[in-house]
Parts: structure tokens; sequence; C-alpha cells
């Protein structure tokens, strides 16, 4: 890693130490995530990573966003994820896809933290299958759409002010060509956001279900082209899978950070635990799984700064850093013994936050499948 990246790792860690680290047990157990810290974020100018500067953004790379979520997730995990959901998730992917005229209305106020982002897709029977099994539609009547139904599992839901909605707006019998995205906003007639979730992990990055009930969507908030919102979902999955697998290295680090001087510390027969070679070899294990999904992280952040990504090394990178990250949650419980079992300690939430890594952003099962069926498509003659 160049100079460069290592200064801004600097600032995004002394960011993280002083205004997030100090608040991530509390923020854990009152399931509440401090609603200054976005515009605290925002003028750190860590917001808008990847957005040019003329929206309010830093105009850096996709590495450098990673940085910001390992850092900010070795903090706090659920700041790390509330975070990756509002400045990838959407921010990044409005940018895209969105008109001129769409990212001068939504993006500066998105940016400063003035406003929370999130990303709608899954529903109460639409998970993995969610293109083929979506029921939230929308019709065009005149110069609107009319949208009906619910989603589900949003982070960000209960508090955020600005949504990419992905609707069904043609028969299921199109395929892939019945879906568009939209920019929904708080408080438009018809849309309600539900009661926040209570959650295993990841409090404090509220999440709910979304209700749309004869919601009037202006013609102007088609984000990207009507019926071509799957093209729009499948290009913004792999930089999410990018930025998601960041939050496993900063909790694995957090695990690290925790464990080490406990076992130092720690006397058993006559001398400290770290001593002990089971012990060393768990702490061995913990520190590989940890460099070697960093390795493909930052391997997967520097191809995608080049344009060398492939769906294949996003859903790898995410399945293997996810999985460990679980596991090195639950070493570090294991060496901190019935310690290391009390909700008052840092691994037990560690764990908890580390689950949902192997599910959102498309299961692990999903990501293999991703995997195979590049690996396995016959060659082009």
């Amino acid at each position: 890693m160049n100079k460069e990246l290592e200064k801004f790792r600097d600032k995004a860690r002394e960011f993280a130490t002083a205004e997030l680290a100090p608040y991530a047990a509390q923020i854990d157990k009152d399931d509440e995530f401090p609603s200054d810290m976005w515009t605290k974020i925002g003028d750190a100018n860590l917001m808008g990573i990847t957005i040019p500067k003329e929206y309010g953004g830093e105009a850096l790379s996709y590495m450098h966003h990673v940085i910001v979520v390992e850092e900010f997730s070795r903090a706090s995990g659920s700041a790390g994820f509330a975070y990756a959901a509002h400045s990838n998730i959407c921010v990044d992917n409005l940018y895209k896809s969105g008109t001129e005229a769409q990212r001068q209305k939504y993006l500066p106020k998105l940016i400063s933290g003035e406003h929370v982002g999130a990303l709608a897709m899954s529903e109460p029977n639409a998970g993995s299958d969610v293109v083929g099994s979506m029921e939230c539609h929308a019709e065009k009547k005149g110069n609107v759409w009319v949208a009906n139904g619910t989603k589900r599992w949003i982070t960000n839901g209960p508090y955020a002010e600005t949504f990419i909605v992905y609707m069904r707006t043609a028969g299921k019998e199109a395929g892939s060509k019945s879906i568009t995205a939209f920019l929904v906003e708080k408080g438009m007639a018809g849309f309600t956001q539900g009661i926040k979730k209570d959650k295993l992990g990841m409090r404090g990055a509220g999440n709910c279900e979304l209700y749309f009930k004869d919601c009037e969507i202006p013609e102007e908030n088609v984000l990207g082209e009507v019926n071509k919102g799957v093209a729009l979902l499948m290009n913004g999955l792999d930089s999410e899978r990018l930025i998601l697998c960041a939050g496993p290295l900063g909790i694995m680090q957090a695990a690290m950070d925790t464990v080490i001087p406990y076992v130092q510390e720690r006397v058993q027969f006559g001398q400290a635990i770290a001593n002990f070679q089971m012990v060393q070899a768990k702490i061995a294990e913990m520190y590989t799984k940890l460099e070697a999904s960093r390795g493909m992280v930052y391997r997967l952040g520097e191809n995608f700064t080049e344009h060398k990504n492939r769906n294949r090394d996003a859903a790898a990178a995410c399945f293997f850093s996810s999985e460990c990250s679980t596991s090195v949650a639950l070493d570090a419980i294991q060496l901190m013994g019935g310690r290391g079992y009390m909700n008052e300690e840092i691994p037990g939430r560690l764990l908890r936050d580390s689950k949902i890594y192997e599910i959102g952003g498309g299961t692990n099962e999903i990501r293999k499948m991703i995997i195979a069926r590049d690996l396995t498509k016959p060659a082009k003659k």
C-alpha cells in the first residue's frame, strides 16, 4: 500500500478512534446510532469518497473507500455497516446511474451527512431470488408512477431521507427487463417507514420495512432507464460486495486488538496463557485468516481502481472474508473463556456483527454459485 493510502488510513483511523470507538458498546446496547454522527463524518470529508468534487465528494478510489469501512468497522461494526449502506450502496449507485439533475438534487445533502441514504431491494418473499419473486410494483399513470408493496430488511430504513427502491414495472414474463429503480423521498404521500426491527447484531444500523400504498413517484425520479433496473442493480453489486468485504477486516482486527493484550495479561498455572502452545496456535490461525482476507480484499480494491474487476473475485472475497470474520470472532470468545461469553465484553458483539456479512449483499451460498458458474461457463467460440 502506497504512502498516500497509508496517510489516508491514518485520517480515517483517527476519526474512528475519537468519534466511533468510545460509543461502540452504547450503540450496541441501545440499538441507536448517534444522529449527529452523520454530519460529523461529512465534516471530516469521509462521506462521498468515490464521488466527484463538484457534488461535494472527494474523487478518490474504491480502495480509499475500503479503508474507511475497515477502520470504521474496527471501531464499531454497526457504524461501518450503516456507513457502507449509505456511502456506497446508496450514494455511489446514485452517482453512477443518476441524471445530472438527480445528482445535483440529492448528492450534496447525502455527502454532507444532512441526509441519510438507503437502498431497498429485498421483500418478505424476495431474497436471493429478488428479480424473479419481486412483488412490489409501480404502474405508470400520466406523469407519475403509482407504487404499491412492501420492502423488508432495509438498512438505514428507519431514519433515511433518500432511498433507491427497485420495483417491478412490467410483467414477470419480461424477466430481467421488468424491474425499474426509483428515487423515493421520505415524506412522499403513500410511503411509510416501518418501526425499527430488533436485530441479533449490527445494532444501531437501523433496519425496517418500507410500505407503499398508492405512492405517487414523479417520472423524473426514475433512476436509470425504465425496465432496465436489473442492469443497474448488477452494476452496483460488485462494488457493494467490495465495500462490504472491508467490514469483516475491521471486525477481525478488532478481535486481534482485544485478544492479544488479554492473553498476554491473563495468568493461569503461574504464567501468561500467551505462552501456551494451543493459545499460540489459535492466535496464529486468527492472524492468518485476517491477513489472507485482507490480501484478497485489497487486491480486489486495486483491481476496481484499475477497472479490472471480475464478478467472481468480488463474490470470492466477500465469501471468504465473511466466513473468516465469524470464525475469528468465535476464536476470540474461546480465548477469553467465560469473560469472552459476557455481553459486557467486546467479542460477543463482534460475533453478532460478523454474521450478517455471510447473509447481506447476497448470501454466501449465492456467492459460491457466482464463483462456480463463472469458472465453469463455456468458453466463447
